[in-house]
């Protein structure tokens, strides 16, 4: 019997090492005949001086960007450079200060190459990330990035989130036709159905309105314009609470820590030659006061004892020093409105579980997507046939940011303690499947890191956890509680994962090429 279950078991392993197999192939001949459309693509805008002129020399605004943050910021940097007249509105153009939005993965560092940007990290003490040390119940596993296939600068990259912002703004202000100003936009303008532009008030309190073509509202996961645009549905899981380790070694050097603790993960990474990140999830919608001494007790006693001893000290120093910041951990699935004249971006357009830091790799993903959308078209004025075509950017993007937003909002369920047999043989299962190595460990690596977000990978993978989990319930042979346990494990993999596909939208995330949008072409100007 034993030999049996054994066999069952390395003939799925097999089945699911062909499938990922096939999946690889298929995606690697996409993205060829993606690449060369992306060659043809800029050919044409090199060789047409022309656009660049126009773009430059034509008067007003192109484009108004409501935000500055990361992809408000790197957007303003985007279009300004194919030749854009690009104004951007930031509520506050000082350093800002978050405990979020400093754990870029290899994914995203690509993007940014892309983008011309990668040199926005220098210069900020930021640190390259290798992989995640995974911690469970006493044991450990390290899990590197496959990055075998890449240029030795290829790596995540950890950092103060207001350093590299900074570096962005800077870095799109220095160009000629991107205007970055501090003021707080009120509302959009529309007329007749098409937005028109902003209603805002400068730093110093007068009201002023700016007339744009197209106007992009970035002002992120807080956002108040965001309500005309899409319809959310925004779901708060959890809150992070956030402390700063000083002068401090992890245990695994250039990578994040993530403790599956009781009752939610513990996150740590460098963000500084000198400093350690901690992120404590806390479940809920409300976490205790940290006014009243709540929280420093609740740190102390419920927290520290499950972190890794080497941190404990310096946790323990943070605690006392007092800087604990609280954050809500928001998601919510792209539902957008196409409206003529307007777009959203970033966190105020989609958001996922901040667990596996892939928001900025959605964001610089989505402005590939849109550069290359909008770098056909000289005249952004008609606004209506520009949405009709613009369509085509939600249906592109897709299947990117759906992957690594379903894999943000699985994983944090998967990791969560629960007191439910079928839950906690799942989290077991995740850590021990990942622990295996090799093809088990670089599938769900490569898709946490960017570098390989499909969703046919991310499903293969995830089942796999549940089938070795069912697997490992069966030997040394099965028994009536064993295969219920198993039935209710296949059950709650479901109920985990199928939820967040269908509201990401299943057609888009798997079979774009069968929305119509897909296929829309460029206005003729």
């Amino acid at each position: 019997m034993v030999m049996i279950n054994q066999y069952i078991l390395g003939w799925f392993l097999a089945s699911l090492f062909g499938f990922v197999l096939l999946d690889n192939l298929i995606g690697k001949l996409k993205k060829n005949k993606g690449s060369k459309i992306t060659r043809k693509d800029q050919c044409i805008k090199t060789s047409d001086d022309g656009f660049q002129r126009t773009a430059v020399d034509g008067g007003s605004t192109d484009v108004i960007i409501v935000g500055a943050g990361v992809a408000g910021a790197a957007l303003a940097y985007t279009l300004g450079k194919e030749g854009r007249r690009v104004h951007v509105i930031e509520r506050d153009l000082t350093e800002p200060d978050r405990i979020v939005g400093e754990l870029l993965q290899p994914g995203g560092y690509l993007k940014l190459i892309e983008l011309g940007l990668e040199d926005c990290l220098q210069d900020i003490d930021a640190q390259r990330v290798f992989g995640y040390a995974l911690y469970l119940d006493g044991k450990n596993t390290k899990l590197s990035y496959p990055l075998e296939k890449f240029n030795s600068n290829v790596s995540g990259r950890s950092f103060h989130n207001g350093r590299f912002i900074q570096r962005m703004r800077g870095k799109a202000s220095t160009l000629p036709n991107v205007r970055l100003e501090q003021g707080t936009v009120t509302s959009l303008l529309e007329e007749e159905g098409t937005i028109k532009g902003v209603q805002y008030k400068t730093k110093n309190g007068k009201e002023m309105t700016a007339s744009a073509p197209l106007t992009i509202v970035c002002d992120g996961c807080f956002s108040n314009l965001r309500r005309s645009l899409c319809t959310p549905k925004v779901d708060v899981p959890s809150y992070f609470v956030g402390l700063v380790l000083e002068n401090c070694d992890l245990p695994f050097a250039n990578h994040g820590h993530v403790v599956l603790a009781d009752p939610s993960p513990i996150l740590f990474y460098p963000i500084s030659s000198t400093e350690v990140r901690c992120l404590v999830d806390v479940p809920g919608q409300k976490v205790p006061s940290i006014a009243n001494g709540e929280m420093a007790t609740y740190l102390k006693t419920a927290v520290a004892p499950q972190i890794p001893s080497q941190l404990y000290d310096a946790f323990i120093a943070a605690i006392d020093k007092g800087n604990i910041k609280t954050m809500p951990n928001r998601s919510m699935p792209a539902n957008p409105h196409p409206t003529p004249g307007a777009l959203l971006m970033g966190d105020a357009f989609n958001m996922r579980h901040p667990l596996t830091g892939g928001g900025m790799t959605v964001a610089l993903s989505d402005i590939v997507v849109l550069r290359d959308r909008l770098r056909p078209i000289h005249d952004l004025n008609d606004a209506a046939t520009l949405t009709k075509y613009l369509e085509s950017f939600y249906t592109l993007r897709k299947p990117v940011a759906s992957t690594i937003n379903t894999l943000a909002g699985a994983l944090y369920k998967v990791f969560c303690a629960s007191p439910d047999e079928a839950r906690k043989e799942m989290r077991d299962a995740c850590f021990d499947y990942l622990k295996l190595g090799g093809f088990f460990s670089n599938g769900p690596v490569s898709l946490l890191a960017g570098l390989n977000p499909r969703p046919l990978s991310l499903v293969l993978h995830f089942f796999g956890v549940a089938v070795y989990g069912v697997g490992r319930l069966f030997l040394p042979f099965p028994t009536p509680k064993r295969i219920w346990i198993g039935a209710r494990l296949l059950l709650c993999a479901s109920g985990i994962i199928f939820p967040i596909m269908n509201a990401e939208g299943l057609r888009q995330m798997f079979f774009p090429a069968t929305v119509p949008a897909y296929y829309r072409s460029p206005p003729v100007n």
